[in-house]
This record gives structure tokens, sequence and C-alpha cells, in this order.
């Protein structure tokens, strides 16, 4: 089968899946797949269809069908001045609030800005009216397809008909020749729908009574970074994972033994209940996208995380947990405390600081109530990895798009925001050496401005440490050194002085104590560790945790 049919058949499999009985369509050759398959179903009686000659009489029929329903209603065109046409049901569907879901097939990128005949920009056609926009990638013969274009449909569904604020949605369709049934059935996956239902069911009642039960005898939740550790989630006594780690019932270690294949493979979870939007930990990503896991995401926010495509539910609001099996919550509890010991025994045994001994150390020296803002990069990792952050104090780190810029001047905004009903509140920004480079000027600050208490801790690895970990690492030393380890050479002592901002270099982990945490004014605290040896420590500890867990 020809990518262009597999899609344009999931595609309406998945709308009638998703509640949708009505589809409107205006003619075209690039949306063949699309019409052709929106003919089967109707055939077959999933769906009642209508067809109109042009694009604009057919958008207001669309709208007419979901302003009376209350359902999400399609309406597919070809490309060109086609999508174009569709623009005045678009533009009354979002002030009126209608659920309309204009579909608009398009030419594959690289036929776009070529001079292709019935070619135009397609993408954000309808500027910022439709409540959700993708552009979709174009269908290829390769697995993780159906889970995409199935997840995609559930979603524009959801967004089409948010109870709070329903409106249109576009999907822009690029589709590459052929557009016709070539005959052949076979497929790389299978192409079917979840046997219950819809791909993804999206729970936006916040009533306990229209909660869905998530049952798991196995199962386990997982907290992004930046997000507090639900009650329910505490209450619940499923084993929990945060990426930047939490106390009390919160798993101290639990990117580590998540990155243990032979741990991982004894106690794989049932379900995963995932609150927020994991970007630190590739063994969490791999988890969330195991097709032998279901995957529950609870999020208040439009934006799916599911690196599978494979998101069961979304869940705007806490959820009901089954009990779990005290026998799995023990293993794992009781995994935790082993690899938590060897990973101790580890740093303690360092003789020159590493990034992770000065993560574990800088938040266990943090007095109560302090806020602390993380750097993206590696001392986001660190802190994730080794330092499991107290109920007392409060993190901040820019993880929207999680880039190192602007780093020193948020934490400065932070301080002064946390500092002004509460002067004494310590204030740490822990950050890497690259960083504070990109930031430097955020200590540029005029005479007559306010000025927070805020403790900048630089953690210098020379450079980009963070690809020593990652697959350039196994590069040598060039072209590594000089387009992934980019050492800068800058004296910070001396870049310090230019801004009056007091400094001070630490040789050991003991000089970090709450007392130096604590002074007034902004200062900084520079940490020189050696990124040659960061792969191999990593390495040793992953070891020491693997004998200690099996």
């Amino acid at each position: 089968m020809n990518p262009a049919t597999a899609f344009g058949r999931v595609f309406v499999d998945e709308l009638i899946r998703c509640g949708v009985r009505e589809a409107v369509l205006a003619p075209g050759s690039r949306s063949a797949p699309i019409a052709l398959a929106l003919a089967d179903a109707a055939a077959a009686g999933g769906i009642r269809l209508h067809v109109r000659i042009d694009e604009r009489t057919a958008g207001f029929v669309a709208l007419g069908l979901a302003c009376t329903s209350g359902r999400a209603v399609p309406v597919t065109c070809t490309s060109g001045t086609a999508a174009a046409n569709l623009h005045p049901a678009v533009l009354e569907a979002h002030h009126a609030g209608v659920p309309l879901v204009a579909v608009t097939a398009d030419r594959p990128p690289e036929l776009r800005g070529s001079g292709a005949n019935q070619t135009t920009e397609q993408v954000g056609i309808y500027g910022s009216v439709p409540r959700w926009a993708h552009d979709l990638a174009t269908p290829e013969w390769r697995t993780g397809q159906n889970g995409y274009w199935r997840s995609t449909v559930s979603r524009a569904v959801a967004s089409a008909t948010d109870p709070v604020a329903p409106g249109p949605v576009h999907l822009n369709v690029p589709l590459r020749e052929p557009l016709l049934p070539d005959g052949d059935a076979d497929w790389c996956e299978p192409l079917a729908g979840r046997a219950d239902g819809q791909w993804t069911v999206v729970v936006d009642s916040p009533r306990a009574a229209d909660r869905r039960a998530i049952d798991a005898g196995r199962g386990l939740v997982v907290v992004a970074a930046g997000e507090p550790v639900p009650g329910w989630a505490r209450d619940s006594g499923w084993p929990i994972v945060a990426e930047t780690a939490g106390a009390g019932d919160v798993l101290t270690t639990g990117a580590w033994l998540l990155d243990d294949a032979d741990f991982l493979a004894a106690h794989r979870p049932d379900a995963v209940v995932c609150v927020g939007r994991p970007t630190l930990f590739r063994s969490v990503s791999r988890l969330l996208a195991d097709p032998a896991v279901r995957f529950h995401l609870i999020t208040s926010r439009r934006a799916w995380p599911a690196p599978g495509h494979d998101v069961i539910t979304v869940h705007r609001s806490a959820p009901a947990l089954s009990t779990v099996d005290p026998g799995w919550a023990a293993a794992w509890h009781g995994a935790d405390a082993r690899a938590r010991g060897a990973l101790d025994r580890s740093l303690d045994a360092e003789r020159e600081p590493s990034g992770l001994r000065v993560a574990r150390d800088l938040v266990r020296s943090l007095p109560p109530h302090s806020l602390l803002v993380i750097g993206s990069s590696q001392p986001v990792r660190d802190v994730g990895l080794v330092a499991p952050v107290r109920d007392d104090v409060d993190v901040i780190a820019n993880r929207g798009v999680a880039g190192i810029d602007g780093t020193v001047s948020t934490a400065v905004g932070a301080a002064l925001a946390a500092q002004r009903d509460d002067p004494r509140r310590v204030a740490v920004l822990l950050l890497g050496d690259l960083a504070f480079l990109h930031d430097a000027t955020g200590l540029v600050i005029g005479p007559g401005e306010p000025r927070p208490d805020l403790t900048i801790v630089v953690v210098d690895n020379g450079g980009g440490g963070i690809f020593a970990l990652l697959e350039p690492g196994g590069l040598p030393d060039e072209p590594f050194e000089r387009v992934f380890g980019t050492p800068t050479g800058v004296d910070f002592a001396a870049l310090c002085g230019a801004t009056r901002t007091p400094y001070r270099r630490l040789s050991t982990m003991e000089e970090m104590t709450p007392e130096l945490l604590s002074g007034k004014g902004i200062r900084v605290l520079h940490v020189v560790v050696d990124r040659a040896d960061l792969a191999r420590r990593h390495d040793e500890i992953r070891r020491a945790i693997g004998a200690a867990v099996h």
C-alpha cells in the first residue's frame, strides 16, 4: 500500500473513532487519498459524507453541521487557493466557537517554493485563529506512522471540541504521489486502531465523578522537571520517578533504574502515569514510547508530550489510581535504597569535584525555604540524577524550550520576586560555564536598580560537557573539541571583576556550606570539573548501581 492511501484510511477511521459522524468534501486531486477513504467509510455507514463543488460553500456547510450537532466536523479540500477559500468559515468558527476541522491537502515539502503547480504557503494560512494547527509530516513507509496519525486526529478533535474554548482546528496534510490505491494491502506495521475506541481519550472534567480510573497492579508515576509531585501520586502508593527528584516517597535514583536494562526487564510497569512534559532523560522517553506500557498523561496544557504517539488518556485533573501491588512498590523502593547507597559511596570517593558531586552537595547545603534556579543542559540533569530536592526548596528551571540563554537574568528576576516579601530568603543559581557566558550581561545592573541576594554556582567543565554523554562523545578529539566541546578559555575572575561581582573559586566540596550560600548581594562561586572524565564517571556509577540492585 502506498503511504498516501494508508494515511487516508487511518485518518478517516480515527475520525470516526473520535465521534465524527459528518464530513464535508470539496473535490481535488491532491486530497484524493482522503476523499476515497471518506467515500468508502460513507458506503460502509460509518460516516455521512457531503460533497460540494467549491470550498467556500463546503466550509459553511461543515460550519452548520458542527454548530447544530456540537460535534467536530472535518471539511477537506485540495491545495492552493482551495485552502484559502475555507478561510471565511474558519473565521466564523473562531468567533462563534464552533468545532470545525479544516483539512487541507498540500504538496510535500520538496515541492514548496519550487514553482510547482497549485502550490502556495499553507502552513499558518489561517493565522492565529485555530485552536490548534499542525503541519503533518509527509506519510512514509516506516513504523510509527499509525500512532502518529491517530494521535494527531485525537488531538485535533479534542482541541476543536474543548469544553472551555471550542473552535476551528487546521490540519495541513502534505501528500506524495501516488495518490490513488495501488491494490496492495501490505504495510510495514499494523494499521488498526485501539480495540476500545479512539487512540487518545481526553478527560476534561475536574469532577471526581467523571474521572477515569487507571488500573495497574504494576504502575509507575513519572513527574516531569518543574512539576510538583502531586499529593494524589504520593497517596497512591505507586512508585514515583521525578526528573528533578523530590523528597518523601519519591525514588531518588529513578532515572538510573530506568536506564538499567536488566532491572527494567524484571520491573517493567504495566502502566505509566506521566505528570507534565518530561525532557531530561532518554531512559524516561524510552519507557513512555514502549508499546508494552500503557501511557496516561496528566497535563493542563494543550500539548501532548508523547514520544511514541501512544498516550491512552489525557487527564486535565487528578485521575483515580487503583491500589498498587505492595510487593511491586516494595521492589522499586528497595532497589532505590540500594542504588542510592551505591551512588553516594561513589560520589563520596571522588578526589576532585564533579558536576554530579556539586549538584548533590549544593542541594544538601541549601537552607530551608531556599529558591534554587537550575540551568539547562547538564546541571539540571545532574540534579535529577543525584540530588533529591527537598520539599522545603522551590525549584525553577527554564524547561519550556530548554535553552541555556538568559539563565542568569531569569535567576535575578526570580530572586527579586522571592525576596520582595521575604528579604531573608536564600536564592541560588546552579548553571554551567557556557550558560553563564551566554548571559554574563545579566550581571550588569544599574546602580539605582534593585539587586537581589543571589549566589551563582558555575560548574565549569570547559565547554559543552553534555555532548560527551551523547552520540558526539564517541568522536575523536578532533572534530569533537572544536564543534562540540567548544572550550572558551575565559578568565572568570576577570569577567566577574568587570562588573564588580564578588568571585570565589572552590576547590573542595567541604567549602559548600549553608553559610556560603547565604551571603549578601550577587556573587559567583566557581567550580572547575574535568570534562574528559565525565563519560567514564557516569559509566562507573551506572555499573555500581547495577551491581547493587541485581
